[in-house]
C-alpha cells in the first residue's frame, strides 16, 4: 500500500481557523489605530492653522485674521508672491475644496470683527464619525484646541460685542 503525503481536510480546516480568529483579533486593532492617526493629524493641522491665523493678521493687520481660503494659494502663485488673498501659508489640500485630509475636514468660520477681523474658529470633523475618527476638534484665537468626543463641532469661545 502506498503512504500519501499531504494534508488531511481537517487540518487544513484546523489552519483556517486558527487564521480566521487571529484576523478577527487584528483587524478591529488596526482600525483603531488608523482613527488615532488620523486623529492625531487632525489635532497637528488645528494646531497649523491657529499658527497661520497668527501669522496671517500679523503680516495683514488691517484685515486680522483669514478665511481658510485666504491661508492657501496655488502652488504657482506661492513660488512668486503671497497676498492677503492667497497668503500661502497652509497646504492647498486643506484651503480649497473639499477641505479634506486624512479623513478628517477642516473649516475656518465666526470670522468677526469689522473692518479688522479680531476673531475666528477652526473646526475638524471626521468624514465619517466611528471610521475615519471618532472625535472632532476646534480652536480660536486664544490658541487652545479642544474636543467633542461625539465627532462634530464643539464650542469656541465668541465674544457677542463683535
Amino acid at each position: 500500500m502506498k503512504k500519501q503525503k499531504g494534508f488531511s481536510l481537517i487540518e487544513l480546516l484546523i489552519v483556517v481557523a486558527i487564521i480566521l480568529i487571529i484576523a478577527a483579533i487584528a483587524i478591529p486593532n488596526l482600525l483603531r489605530s488608523r482613527m488615532a492617526a488620523n486623529e492625531s493629524s487632525a489635532v497637528g493641522t488645528v494646531r497649523t492653522l491657529n499658527t497661520a491665523e497668527v501669522t496671517f493678521s500679523t503680516t495683514y493687520p488691517a484685515v486680522g485674521f483669514g478665511a481658510l481660503t485666504a491661508l492657501g494659494g496655488a502652488p504657482a502663485t506661492c513660488t512668486t508672491t503671497a497676498s492677503s488673498t492667497a497668503a500661502c501659508l497652509v497646504d492647498n489640500t486643506i484651503s480649497q475644496a473639499p477641505n479634506q485630509k486624512s479623513g478628517y475636514t477642516f473649516s475656518i468660520g465666526n470670522l468677526l470683527g469689522a473692518p479688522t477681523v479680531v476673531q475666528y474658529s477652526s473646526l475638524a470633523v471626521p468624514i465619517v464619525v466611528g471610521q475615519s475618527g471618532q472625535r472632532g476638534f476646534c480652536s480660536d484665537q486664544s490658541g487652545v484646541i479642544r474636543y467633542n468626543a461625539a465627532g462634530t463641532g464643539c464650542a469656541v469661545t465668541t465674544d457677542p460685542a463683535l
